[in-house]
Formats: C-alpha cells, sequence, structure tokens
C-alpha cells in the first residue's frame, strides 16, 4: 500500500515511530577514515544491517553485513537472555541491533540469531566486506573485540568466554557457580535504571578483562504469566522491588594469561551500587554508589591487586544523578565528572568547573587531546530559555564553542578530527546525520525513514508562574474563531523524560490526536530533565508535585489559547500512565477523563534504583510517603477524590518492568470503591508495544474512549 494512503496510526506503527531505515549507532575511527553505522534497508524492514561510510577520497557508503544474507532467509532466534536484554535497553529493531568495534574500528563483533560473527570493516576486498561466523557455543550475547583486535569476549548462558578474532582458541573466563549467578552482564538494576548495559572491559592493551559477576539469589522471584497461553509455564523472573534486597554485584580483573582472578575491592556494604566502570591508559576507573544514592565515589582501581583509591567523592541530600560518558579522564589523567554545583549542573576536570550556569550538562559524548564534547541543554543562567532545544558544546579550559546550529536538538559522536552530527528540528522529519571534519560538512549518511503523512504545529512556550516548558497543538484546519476546544494533556510528566523537545517527530502522536478534534497540550513539569538541578529534584518524596505542574500548565494555557476546560483529558504510558490515573483520582475538578498506560500504581512493587532514589526506603521513610505518591495501597485506594471520572487503565501483561500487577490492584480497588472503569489487558505485549496492529488500534481505541467520556462522539 503506498505510503500516501496509509493513515497515521498505521503507518506510526508499520515504521516503529518513523526509526526504521534511519541510521544510528554511529562510531567514528580514531583516524577518520571511516564511520560505522546500523540501518535497514527501508522505513518499515525492521532488520538493521550493518554498513561503513568510508571518508577517504569522495565518501561512499558499502554494506559490511546484512542480516537476510547470513541467515539465509531463516528467522531470528532470541533466546530468553537477549530478549531480556532488548527489554532493557528498550530495543524493537531485529537483525543486528549492536555491535562492538576494536580501537581502530577495523574489526567489529556483533550476534545475530545468537550466532557470533566477525567483520573487517577496512576498504578493499570483496564486497561486502568479509563477514566471519565464529563457531562458538550459543546463544551468544554482548561480544566486545579486544582493543588491539586479536580476540573477541563474550557472554553465553551465564559465562564470559573469549575466543581468537579467527576462531581459534575458544576457552571460558569465568563461569558460574550457581544457577543465580552471571559473569558479564549487567544486573537489572543497572540494565534498567542506571543506563549501565554492559558487564566487562577490556584493558587498553588488551591483556586482561574486568568483569562483573552478578548473584541475583537474595533477590525475590515473581512469575510472569500469559493468561492467553494457560499450558505455558509463566516465566520466573529476579525482581528487586523498592525495600527488598538487590543482586550482589562484585567486580574481578582476569588476566589473558589464565594467571588468575583478583576482586577490585570496595566498601560494598556502603557503596552497594556498581555505576560506572572504565579502563583507560591510566587504569580501571569505577564510580560506586550508596543505596540511597546520595553518596558515591570515584575509584582508580589497580587490576593486579585489586585495591581501590578514591579520586573523588560526591554528596547530595537529595539525589546524585548518572550521566551519560561520564566519569572520564583527560589524557593527562584528571578526572572528567558531570556535577551540580551552584544551582547549575556542570562539567568539570579535576576540581575546576568548564561551564557556567548558563549551560545544564546533560552528558560527556567525548574527551579530546585538547577539549571535550558536550550535549547541553539551557541552564538556569542561560539569556534565552531555548524551550525544547539540546545542543553540542565543544569546552576546554579557554571557553565554550558551539558545535550544533539552529534550533533544535542535536547529538554528536566524534573520533579525531571528525564528528557526526545527528540533528532534528521542528522543521524537517526525521534526523539529519551529518558528517563533519575540522568543523565542516563531508557528507550525509543517507536515510531512508519514511516522512509522515502529518506535520505536527507544536508552539513551544512556557507556562505560568513557574514557567513550565509546554507545547501547545491545534487542529491542522482550525481557525480563529472556532471556538474553545476539548483539552488532552499528552506528558510523561517524569524523571528522565522529557517530551517538550524542538524536535518535529517528537510531536508526531499529539498532532494526530489534536487533529482528531482536541487542543492537545505537553508540559514537563518539574521532575523532568534539562533544566536545572533544583528542577529535577523537587519531586523528593512528592510525585504528587508532578500532577501540581500539569495543573499549573493547563489553567495558564487556558489563558492564550482556545482551551474548554470543562472537558479536559490526560492520557499516558509508564510514569505518565501513573500520572494519568493521579489526576483522574485526585483532581477530578480538573480532569474529566484519563487514559493510563502500564501505570505504576504501588510504588513498593516498583524497583530499588528508581524508586528509592525518590521516595527512600519503605523501611526507613515515613510510611505515609509510599501511601501518599501511591494510587492504591493494602487498603484500597489512596487519597483519591469522591467525584468519579472516567478511566482506561491500558497493560501488557508480558511487562517485566511495571508488572500487570499494578493495574489488577488498581482495578480491584476501584471496583471495590464503585468506581466503572475499563481495562485493556494486551495478551504477550512487554512495556513496549512494538506489534503493528496492536500500536495501531491503541491509537484508535484512546480516542474512542476520549471521545466516549467528554461527549464529542
Amino acid at each position: 500500500m503506498p505510503t500516501e494512503h496509509l493513515s497515521f496510526p498505521r503507518q506510526h506503527a508499520r515504521t516503529q515511530r518513523f526509526t526504521l531505515g534511519a541510521p544510528r549507532a554511529f562510531t567514528v575511527a580514531p583516524d577518520g577514515s571511516r564511520v560505522v553505522f546500523l540501518r535497514s534497508a527501508s522505513g518499515t524492514e525492521r532488520a538493521q544491517a550493518l554498513w561503513v561510510l568510508d571518508l577517504e577520497g569522495e565518501p561512499h557508503e558499502r554494506p559490511v553485513a546484512d542480516p537476510a544474507a547470513l541467515l539465509a532467509g531463516a528467522g531470528e532466534q532470541l533466546s530468553a537472555a537477549e530478549r531480556a536484554r532488548r527489554e532493557r535497553s528498550r530495543e524493537g529493531g531485529a537483525g543486528i541491533v549492536g555491535y562492538a568495534v576494536d580501537e581502530a574500528v577495523e574489526t567489529a563483533a556483533f550476534t545475530l540469531s545468537g550466532r557470533l560473527y566477525v567483520a573487517d570493516l577496512r576498504p578493499g576486498g570483496t564486497s561486502p566486506a568479509p563477514v566471519r561466523q565464529l563457531d562458538v557455543p550459543g546463544p551468544v550475547i554482548d561480544p566486545r573485540p579486544s582493543p588491539d583486535g586479536r580476540y573477541v569476549a563474550y557472554t553465553v548462558r551465564g559465562a564470559l568466554r573469549v575466543v581468537a578474532a579467527d576462531g581459534g582458541g575458544d576457552r571460558a573466563v569465568a563461569e558460574p557457580e550457581a544457577e543465580s549467578v552471571t559473569y558479564g552482564l549487567a544486573e537489572f538494576a543497572a540494565a534498567e535504571e542506571m543506563d549501565r548495559s554492559r558487564g566487562f572491559w577490556w584493558a587498553p592493551d588488551s591483556s586482561a578483562l574486568l568483569v562483573e559477576r552478578a548473584d541475583d539469589a537474595p533477590v525475590a522471584r515473581w512469575w510472569i504469566a500469559d493468561p492467553a497461553r494457560p499450558a505455558a509455564e509463566p516465566a520466573r523472573v529476579a525482581y528487586p522491588s523498592a525495600g527488598t534486597p538487590n543482586a550482589e554485584v562484585r567486580l574481578f580483573a582476569y588476566p589473558l594469561d589464565g594467571a588468575g582472578r583478583t576482586e577490585i575491592g570496595w566498601d560494598r556494604k556502603r557503596y552497594p551500587y556498581l555505576a560506572r566502570v572504565g579502563w583507560d591508559a591510566h587504569g580501571p576507573l569505577l564510580l560506586v554508589q550508596s543505596r540511597d544514592q546520595r553518596g558515591q565515589l570515584y575509584l582508580a582501581a589497580d587490576p593486579a591487586t585489586g585495591e581501590t583509591r578514591m579520586v573523588h567523592a560526591d554528596e547530595d541530600p537529595r539525589w546524585l544523578d548518572l550521566h551519560a560518558g561520564a566519569p572520564a579522564r583527560t589524557p593527562d589523567g584528571r578526572l572528567v565528572r558531570i556535577t551540580d554545583e551552584g544551582g547549575a549542573r556542570v562539567l568539570a576536570v579535576g576540581d575546576r568547573p568548564l561551564t557556567s550556569d548558563a549551560f545544564h550538562v546533560r552528558g560527556l559524548l567525548d574527551v579530546g587531546a585538547d577539549d571535550l564534547l558536550v550535549q547541553v541543554s539551557a541552564g538556569p543562567g542561560a539569556e534565552e530559555p531555548e524551550t525544547g532545544e539540546i545542543h553540542v558544546l565543544r569546552v576546554n579550559e579557554l571557553g565554550t564553542e558551539r558545535v550544533s546550529t539552529g534550533a533544535g536538538v542535536h547529538g554528536a559522536v566524534r573520533g579525531g578530527p571528525v564528528t557526526v552530527l545527528v540533528s532534528s528540528t521542528l522543521e524537517r522529519p526525521g534526523q539529519r546525520a551529518c558528517v563533519l571534519r575540522e568543523g565542516e560538512e563531508i557528507a550525509v549518511v543517507a536515510s531512508h525513514a519514511e516522512s509522515p503523512v502529518i506535520a505536527p504545529r507544536p508552539t513551544l512556550t512556557r507556562a505560568g508562574k513557574s514557567k513550565i516548558p509546554a507545547a501547545v497543538l491545534l487542529p491542522s484546519g482550525y481557525r480563529e474563531g472556532d471556538g474553545p476546544l476539548p483539552v488532552l494533556l499528552d506528558p510523561y510528566g517524569g524523571p528522565h523524560g522529557q517530551r517538550v523537545l524542538a524536535a518535529h517527530n517528537a510531536h508526531l502522536t499529539s498532532q494526530w490526536f489534536a487533529d482528531q478534534g482536541f487542543a492537545v497540550i505537553v508540559a514537563d513539569g518539574r521532575g523532568s530533565p534539562g533544566h536545572s538541578p533544583a528542577w529535577e529534584k523537587a519531586i523528593r518524596h512528592e510525585f504528587t508535585a508532578t500532577l501540581d505542574d500539569q495543573v499549573e500548565a493547563v489553567h495558564a494555557l487556558a489563558e492564550e489559547f482556545p482551551l474548554d476546560l470543562s472537558r479536559v483529558s490526560i492520557r499516558g504510558w509508564s510514569y505518565g500512565g501513573y500520572l494519568s490515573a493521579l489526576a483522574v483520582l485526585r483532581r477530578p475538578d480538573v480532569f474529566h477523563a484519563g487514559i493510563a498506560g502500564a501505570p505504576v500504581t504501588d510504588w513498593r512493587l516498583y524497583d530499588t534504583h528508581y524508586t528509592e532514589r525518590y521516595l527512600g526506603d519503605p523501611a526507613e521513610a515515613d510510611g505515609e510517603v509510599y501511601a501518599r505518591n501511591s494510587l492504591v495501597t493494602d487498603e484500597g485506594l489512596s487519597s483519591a477524590a469522591a467525584q468519579h471520572r472516567p478511566l482506561m487503565i491500558v497493560h501488557g501483561l508480558a511487562d517485566d518492568n511495571v508488572v500487570a500487577a499494578h493495574t489488577l490492584r488498581l482495578s480491584s480497588a476501584l471496583l471495590a470503591a464503585g468506581r466503572p472503569h475499563e481495562v485493556l489487558p494486551l495478551s504477550g505485549v512487554t512495556h513496549m508495544t512494538p506489534q503493528e496492529q496492536v500500536a495501531e488500534n491503541l491509537l484508535l481505541l484512546q480516542v474512542d474512549f476520549l471521545k466516549r467520556s467528554l461527549g464529542m462522539a
């Protein structure tokens, strides 16, 4: 069916939110000779292939590894461990969904259907470049070449193994002593909440490995069943809910010569979270956190003795955030970190901040010989708010220089003299991946992503006295004088989930809802990232503040936009689902209908690292904190107003992040209280909804529910 005849819901689902066909996962060779990336063949093809953009001479692309050819047309077979790994990273693609390279970016390793492949990335020879399947035990997870390219380390069934890049000498480096033990894999809390997906790290000289040992024996076991398949056994998962034990995590150095392992030691009782690990020319560098996340240590480790030395310590009365790319070290050994100082989030090298409160540093992208590359948004001291914008900044001791130009959302990957700048703007669909050499554009990586059949028209603004970042979208055909519109708030509204972005595709679904006859508001209240530490940390012990900000935003925006405040609805997924249900139950004076997708309803049932960061340990915190912030308690609905409003609850029954028990408990409490509601259970669906028909029909059913509930039908 031609794209122009597709409805937006079908196109949105079929293209996996317009991500298919777009290049991603860039790596730049340190000599600037090539860029490696993943891309599927079209905007509807799920299978990602491995590509190289050669920059020597006239830039040109060439395929390296095509999953269809490697599997000879056979379907992929994924292990339970690989499916869980993809769920943690919210990976909905297929084919080659990740790869790792050696230091020179000449060799890549990847898995396909649980098999291990090694590819030569250098130009020349046959085309596509030679790809070898190595004969090793499977199913393989997370293969990584050694820096010198001679070996590949990988995990299989909880063991860490190493094989020569030519396929010889495969052997186990570390094998689990019990069913509950894994080597070389990130534990649940790290993968789900710390943005650490790795569990092993090569020494720069390829002589040894740092390997995580995780034992989840102390972790409570939960069962995830599929009621639609009563003959199937439930999945048994280790889930560390708030206040319960985490996995026991240790770190060992393993020399490749088999000389015996050495445990890296630190005060694991006081700092149980292994948040970050790296190994550079100065040795291993660790970041460990206390369980309450108010204290953390940067540790330099000696892999020969296992001894650690504190490089720096941080404390915060609320919590300490983890940041992409940090910590790191400069070539001369100074610690690079992102920290909160003077009300701002700054980049510091050694003890010296290199950025001011004009910037809110979001991540460290690269450490060069003479400068650092960081991602920033406007900070509390910025002259202009730059609502929704994210930029790339070059920083050194002499000052800062913006690498990205124009309003938009920008990120970058750098290698030597070459930078891949990936940019999204409000005016253009998708992303543009521009290759720069010494700041000059030399190529653009082609994208095969589809163009959406609709074009969003958001107005980015700041709402109310709190200056809440917001986007307002009206129907495409709306004209001044058409009168006020029913309102739909479409937030995420919580930590780590910025929705107000100066990017075209970020507002597509909201525009589609607007075109169904709504004025759609997206508001990033307190707790949302990208503005200031105080803004993010205002929700300590008080998730309900995120609801207050949604109320403030809609009331303030009604003074500027045609909003019918007698017909206000709200929808959201995950934290946004929690926020939607909270709105309907706590503020029926403002909200007249809500859709809650995969909502957390009882915070005692969500994981340790996330929940305890904001609400504290249930055993130590005032019990009222959890009751006040949850939708349900053991006694029933928590702090619900007397007035009833229509509520639809949607939940994937295979969700192992926000388990379906959240929705079932809320539904039971609503029923006991005599409150009508609708529950839409999604059989076989996890926290993501990658299935095309499910994703499409979810949008259509939501519109139908909202129109019925607001009297629009």
